[in-house]
């Protein structure tokens, strides 16, 4: 029995504080939807369908071949694709083989690319055509040894199919650059061609990993995280009920979210097999796309992060499209402004709530309510059988309700530990509890709030000042439409506060008016000293505004 929380006070009626979770692999999910509702639509790519039957077929013919080129129980699979049928498929038909998929974003260049082979000692990759390029270059001084080859095209109806080479001019020589090389291997022949060899590989779904998900964690550089079979159902079971009104067979889950992502990947693809919903898949965000597809398929759940959102309710052609098909969405990835909420709320007559997660997470930690009682600028409270607490700095003690300090959690979801890192792993847990790097609180209700990343906070002048913070406020600007701040060098203060804006289109804010606007809601301490304009934000193709980017710009200008 679980032990009584103050947050499950603040639980809906409907969502219990525990579950029960099902000791069985992941794949398993696609097989009981194609038995169970065989003629249901899975896929919905580009006008391009597939129902639940006919994913699983392809995945288990895939599957089937991967065996035949050797693949076994525990072997690394990489998958290096955009959100589209093939990255469903090819994710599914590595698990069924018992191999072990890595993520790996198609926007990866080669020394990134070579990093991650080699670290997990992936032998096989799934990838685009026009990825092909630099896998070539990086096959020598990696494990890689067989490639299979897919094009976009490969499912696209007609006539966007014999379209589609037309806009890839180079595509007829790297074809050509493949025809040679005998462990290259179409992905279209292996998925049409059926085999009678088939796989019954046990998988202990509490022990054997399913995916390696390259994050550069809490510490240090790229690594790969450990999900097992249980993590990834835990947490996507964990989701089903926090959706509490979903209901099975029914939903449209607009899949914008890249699959390569672990949020993506759980809250997205993993839920919407294991919830029978049709997904709606776009292979990256165009908010016009977007509104497009909501309002033509009366999409019902839109996981997204926060810049999706921005981006859509500044976008100039909404007031052409419905979108009050939306129920539910939750954001991650960021912090979720208070204004973006309300209006995107207004709009679509849905609920939109922040979450947290990390990738150590598989990835949702804690959420607000969908369908009760929220409070902005929280990133919600733990769901069913995952514990939150507030550690120390010195991680000695655990801090009550009020103090800062570094979040911690445990659950079923956290992950095993980091591959070829048993120092690293060890470094992140104070005996069950993962120490996530995010500096935060939790208020009298159970409600927890992030401060900022432990290495993201600015120490000037002897003061802690939160990014967060000050980028909350910034967002409440009429004029304002993304903000990013950082700390940069100081002589004086050890270091400072530097705003980095995105004006609203037709806006023209100034530093002046934006000083006296922060001066009426922030400490003078906190008030950022320099204020930079910009067109955009760096961002990971999740939306993530990339910091880092903005201070190596910074360093590189000193």
């Amino acid at each position: 029995m679980t032990k009584r929380k103050r947050w499950h006070d603040s639980y809906p009626e409907d969502v219990p504080v525990s579950i029960q979770y099902d000791e069985k692999p992941l794949h398993s999910y696609l097989e009981e939807a194609a038995d169970r509702y065989p003629h249901k639509t899975a896929l919905h790519f580009m006008g391009k369908k597939m129902t639940y039957s006919q994913v699983y077929q392809e995945a288990s013919n895939l599957c089937g071949h991967l065996i035949k080129l050797g693949v076994t129980k525990g072997e690394r699979i990489a998958v290096m694709l955009p959100n589209s049928p093939q990255a469903v498929i090819s994710y599914y038909a590595a698990l069924m083989t018992g191999a072990i998929v890595v993520q790996t974003n198609p926007l990866y260049v080669e020394r990134e690319l070579e990093h991650q082979m080699k670290d997990s000692g992936a032998k096989w990759i799934i990838c685009l055509d026009l990825l092909y390029p630099r896998i070539k270059k990086i096959r020598n001084v990696t494990s890689l040894q067989h490639v299979i080859i897919t094009s976009l095209k490969d499912y696209l109806p007609f006539p966007k199919n014999v379209l589609y080479p037309l806009s890839q001019k180079k595509n007829n020589n790297r074809n050509r650059d493949t025809n040679n090389d005998k462990n290259v291997h179409s992905f279209r022949s292996l998925v049409k061609q059926g085999t009678t060899l088939k796989t019954n590989v046990v998988i202990n779904p509490q022990e054997d990993l399913a995916l390696l998900q390259y994050t550069g964690g809490t510490t240090g550089t790229a690594k790969g995280v450990m999900l097992t079979h249980y993590n990834l159902v835990a947490n996507a079971l964990q989701c089903q009920a926090w959706m509490s009104k979903m209901k099975k067979g029914e939903e449209k889950m607009l899949a914008v979210l890249p699959f390569f992502h672990v949020y993506g990947l759980t809250v997205v693809m993993n839920l919407s097999i294991m919830h029978v919903c049709q997904m709606i898949i776009l292979p990256k965000f165009d908010a016009d796309l977007v509104l497009k597809s909501i309002h033509k398929h009366q999409v019902t759940l839109f996981p997204g992060a926060p810049t999706m959102y921005v981006g859509l309710i500044h976008t100039s052609s909404l007031k052409k499209y419905d979108l009050s098909s939306i129920e539910a969405c939750i954001s991650g990835s960021a912090p979720l402004p208070g204004e973006v909420q309300d209006t995107f709320e207004a709009l679509t007559h849905g609920r939109l709530v922040e979450g947290y997660g990390l990738t150590e997470g598989s990835p949702v930690i804690t959420a607000n309510p969908i369908w009760g009682g929220r409070k902005t600028g929280s990133i919600g409270i733990p769901w069913p059988d995952t514990d939150v607490c507030v550690y120390s700095s010195d991680g000695t003690s655990v801090l009550p309700a009020g103090e800062i300090g570094e979040l911690a959690v445990r659950g079923p979801q956290v992950m095993k530990g980091y591959w070829n890192h048993p120092e690293e792993t060890t470094s992140v847990f104070i005996d069950d509890w993962l120490l996530t790097g995010d500096m935060g609180y939790m208020d009298e209700d159970g409600y927890f709030y992030i401060s900022d990343r432990k290495k993201d906070m600015i120490v000037a002048g002897g003061f802690n000042i939160f990014p967060r913070e000050v980028e909350e406020v910034l967002y409440e600007h009429p004029s304002v439409q993304e903000a990013a701040v950082i700390g940069v060098r100081d002589p004086y203060r050890g270091e400072t506060v530097k705003a980095c804006i995105v004006r609203k289109k037709g806006e023209s804010v100034t530093e002046e008016e934006l000083d006296a606007f922060c001066r009426e809601h922030l400490a003078v301490y906190k008030i950022p000293r320099l204020f930079e304009f910009r067109q955009s934000l760096p961002k990971t193709t999740i939306g993530k505004v990339l910091k880092r980017k903005l201070l190596e710009e910074e360093s590189h200008n000193e």
